[in-house]
């Protein structure tokens, strides 16, 4: 029997738990341990962050699900990585600590045949001053920062009510800082709330981003078909900007924040300030922050983590110039080089390099986004661990079938501007592939077949039909395996 740990129930682990189960079976035994109870679905958090749904619609108890699929569920946190065991137990292990309220503190071992890590990012708001929930800004990236941003947003309304303007600061807090299209759309939203309560004269919104260009979104940018022409995504969400009222501030890291007032270093190297009432920053994304061990008890963990805590995998780290990066850097398998029954999916994987274009300040500050991972790379990249540790569980060792290069990968993003079956709006975006071939696609880097844009009605139907598709899928209803990822 065979015994498969997955770290973290996101998009990707709880995507590789569920595959795992599914194609192995009762003989084998597949454990998840993660620290929240919940699983939530992350891209309907900037709904909860505008009040138009409420944290229980975008989560569900774990425990009842992996029940049913007789998944063994440790509510904890991993804290080490033991791939090589040690003189008390003589194979792989992972050390936890529970976080439920019942064990909470008690730490365990559990020893693995496959491991696979899937514990997504760390919000690093600790690397901006004064960032975060509990000091000076709000969050949508969990639903519980999400309801807490809604708290706040709804204190700006009432004073707005009243008759006081309020100044709104969205965009990313850290130089280095992905996730702009999160906060890209929960802009559009609270503009859609603002002029859906008829107070845009008392509103002042500002979007602020380390990106070069608006619409780069960690991914360099892309070239869109659009209503038969090609146009760039710059282009594209400026005009989303303009249309709602937003000013915005390009090429800027965010390095502090004070109550009501954001400090900002630009490329030319200006130091610069902004005020606000309410301010929503996307903070920089680190790994969980776990150690590793060998057999002697002695520190690896440069070994299987790179220095910024995410996983190393099949993916080419050497360090070159930026002109010499390409799309085979990308890894396939998301398999450890040096463990090879570990594995890391979804946001776990240490990225080969940032698919934008890295920059610095006359200073020395990299001001640039870091590369996205979050959505259909997660789940995609969740499905082909598990199917990959499946053929290796039933067939042993070999060259492994299943790949899914984010070079080779493509992305769909539906981006809301407002709410209603009516009165709701959404950016629609594919991209293929969503890193850049230059090879193959020397013109544009990408397909301009399979990479456009559309705004409407229409996808912002689609983003609600999505929702309610992948809670579906998530909770393990009927045919929840024919669904995509």
């Amino acid at each position: 029997m065979a015994k498969i740990v997955v770290l973290g129930a996101g998009i990707s682990g709880h995507t590789a738990a569920a595959f795992i189960k599914k194609k192995l079976g009762k003989n084998h035994e597949v454990v998840v341990v993660s620290p929240n109870s919940y699983y939530q679905w992350i891209p309907s958090n900037i709904w909860v962050g505008v009040g138009r749904m409420n944290i229980d619609q975008v989560r569900f108890k774990l425990k009842k699900v992996y029940d049913k699929w007789k998944i063994v569920y440790k509510q904890a946190k991993a804290v080490s990585i033991h791939p090589e065991g040690n003189a008390e137990i003589n194979k792989g292990f992972v050390s936890i600590e529970y976080t439920d309220s019942e064990r909470k503190g008690e730490t365990e071992k559990i020893d693995y045949d496959y491991l696979v890590n899937a514990t997504g990012p760390k919000l690093n708001f600790g690397a901006t001053p004064g960032l975060g929930p509990d000091k000076n800004t709000v969050s949508v990236c969990s639903y519980d920062h999400a309801a807490h941003a809604w708290e706040k947003l709804q204190e700006s309304f009432t004073k707005m009510e009243a008759g006081e303007k309020q100044r709104f600061l969205i965009g990313t807090g850290h130089p280095m800082a992905t996730c702009q299209g999160a906060a890209f759309e929960y802009i559009l939203n609270v503009a859609y709330e603002i002029r859906a309560r008829k107070l845009e004269r008392l509103a002042e919104l500002t979007w602020i981003s380390n990106e070069y260009e608006l619409g780069d979104f960690g991914m360099g940018g892309a070239f869109i078909k659009k209503g038969g022409y090609i146009t760039s995504t710059k282009v594209f969400t400026e005009s989303f900007m303009a249309e709602n009222g937003i000013r915005w501030i390009k090429r800027a890291g965010v390095k502090n924040v004070n109550p009501g007032e954001a400090f900002y270093e630009t490329l030319d190297g200006e130091e610069n300030s902004i005020k606000f009432d309410f301010a929503m920053l996307i903070p920089g994304f680190a790994g969980a922050g776990m150690k590793a061990f060998n057999k002697n008890n002695e520190d690896i963990t440069s070994d299987v983590f790179a220095p910024n805590g995410f996983t190393k995998v099949d993916a080419d780290y050497t360090a070159k110039p930026f002109e010499e990066w390409s799309a085979a850097d990308w890894p396939e398998t998301y398999r450890s080089p040096k463990y090879p029954n570990i594995f890391a999916p979804g946001i776990a994987f240490a990225p080969p390099h940032s698919i934008s274009k890295p920059m610095k300040s006359k200073n020395g500050t990299a001001i640039f986004p870091a590369p996205p991972r979050t959505g259909m790379p997660s789940g995609v990249s969740g499905k082909v661990v598990a199917l990959n540790i499946v053929n290796l569980v039933k067939y042993g060792e070999h060259n492994l079938k299943h790949r899914a290069s984010m070079a080779k990968m493509g992305a769909a993003c539906i981006v809301s501007a407002g709410y209603g079956m009516t009165k709701g709006a959404a950016a629609t975006m594919t991209v293929f592939p969503i890193v850049q071939d230059w090879d193959k696609y020397p013109e544009w880097g990408r397909s301009t077949k399979y990479t456009m844009g559309e705004p409407g009605l229409a996808g912002h139907w689609l983003k609600w039909m999505m929702h309610y598709m992948f809670l579906h899928k998530a909770k393990g209803y009927p045919l929840w395996w024919l669904l995509p990822e």
